[in-house]
């Protein structure tokens, strides 16, 4: 069974535990959310720190221009595409957010037992650091080839993805479980998920403006039929349904790229790359749930909060790992230090985000067929 139905299974048991048996198993399963929430607190900067410095250092294997214009094609497309799903979220879901959908951090179910688990550095620390030492290392690996302490990153990584992978992600549905528990048991529940279906259906809309946006500008640039261009790219879409994972799509992608007449050595450069740097979908669909997940508090998102959120949130999705939620688990630290999320919002933030990883998996790979069309147009003009 994939991990949506997982999530689906654990919201729909967790509504029955909440009104049925609150005071009995709903406090085991919400002792459990408790728990496990103080442990995604935890290893918060240990995933920022794990992800960004290998992330950083990692592009000293890769030099020229072609990485500077992707590069810098991608981080445009990911903040522009932020900015825009900022745009259109604080304008439609605050006005499809009904009073009872409340993510109440004040629990109307008392755990059996709190166990505090501090991390062991705050999160802008942790951004920090990683900043530092990534690009230390890029220019020590470029400069002098000293590779022992990127080789301890790409383990300490290694160590990070097994845990997020095989504990995380796993027993993520019994904390959203929990979490669904506790707002049936305060009468929040139904009112919450009746919201997730409005803003779900509003993040499928603006990734297919945001597809249709790129490859326009793209056929702007190279002469190409934008629509074509998009046609072309359906099956890494349809495939990143259901693999829900950028890098394990590029064989496909790879393929149907190339489909539109890009250069060889553009498209075997830039596809792979971009995988990895570029997840436009990605923050949008982070920027449109944590909107939801605010207004459902009460709150009205700010422009100038969101801006640096959304600046950092391109740069961390490069670090973001390649199991499906990644993109989530990487931006908890922002959620929390920028925003000021709660350890019962960032529960909320991940259902909502996991409930449509797929299809913010597919706007990404769809979006680097059409990053990898603009590339092609610069190379193409320094080649005659």
């Amino acid at each position: 069974m994939g991990l949506i139905p997982k999530l689906i299974i654990g919201i729909i048991v967790g509504v029955i535990i909440g009104l049925t048996m609150p005071d009995h198993v709903g406090r085991v399963l919400y002792t459990f959310t408790q728990i496990f929430g103080q442990l995604l607190g935890y290893i918060v900067p240990l995933i920022i720190i794990g992800f960004i410095i290998p992330g950083i250092a990692e592009l000293g294997e890769k030099a020229g221009k072609l990485l500077g214009a992707t590069a810098a094609i991608a981080y445009a497309s990911t903040v522009l595409a932020g900015i825009a799903a900022f745009i259109i979220s604080s304008l439609i879901i605050p006005a499809i957010v009904t009073e009872g959908a409340v993510a109440a951090e004040s629990s109307g179910i008392k755990p059996i037992l709190e166990l505090n688990i501090p991390p062991i550095m705050g999160v802008m620390t942790a951004l920090v650091t990683a900043f530092i030492f990534g690009l230390g290392i890029n220019f020590l690996r470029h400069q002098e080839a000293k590779t022992a302490l990127f080789d301890f990153m790409e383990e300490f990584r290694a160590i990070i993805v097994m845990f997020i992978k095989n504990v995380i992600i796993p027993l993520l549905p019994i904390y959203i479980a929990g979490i669904f528990a506790n707002m049936a048991a305060e009468g929040d529940a139904f009112a919450t998920l009746g919201v997730f279906a409005q803003v779900f259906a509003l993040i499928l809309v603006m990734h297919i403006g945001y597809l249709i946006a790129i490859y326009v500008v793209a056929g702007m640039r190279s002469g190409k039929n934008p629509f074509t261009s998009l046609k072309n790219m359906l099956p890494a879409y349809a495939t990143a349904l259901g693999t829900m994972s950028s890098a394990a799509t590029i064989p496909v992608t790879l393929r149907s790229a190339k489909t539109n007449s890009i250069s060889e050595r553009v498209a075997d450069f830039v596809i792979p790359l971009s995988a990895t740097i570029h997840l436009a979908g990605s923050t949008m669909t982070l920027v449109a749930c944590s909107v939801a997940v605010l207004a459902m508090n009460g709150l009205s998102p700010n422009f100038s909060e969101y801006l640096p959120f959304i600046l950092l949130l391109g740069v961390t999705m490069v670090a973001a790992p390649g199991v499906p939620g990644g993109a989530v688990m990487a931006a908890l630290g922002l959620l929390s230090s920028i925003l000021g999320f709660t350890e019962a919002q960032i529960g909320l933030m991940i259902g909502l985000y996991m409930a449509q990883d797929s299809f913010g998996t597919a706007c990404n790979v769809t979006g680097d067929g059409a990053i990898a069309i603009i590339v092609d147009s610069f190379y193409k003009k320094e080649a005659a």
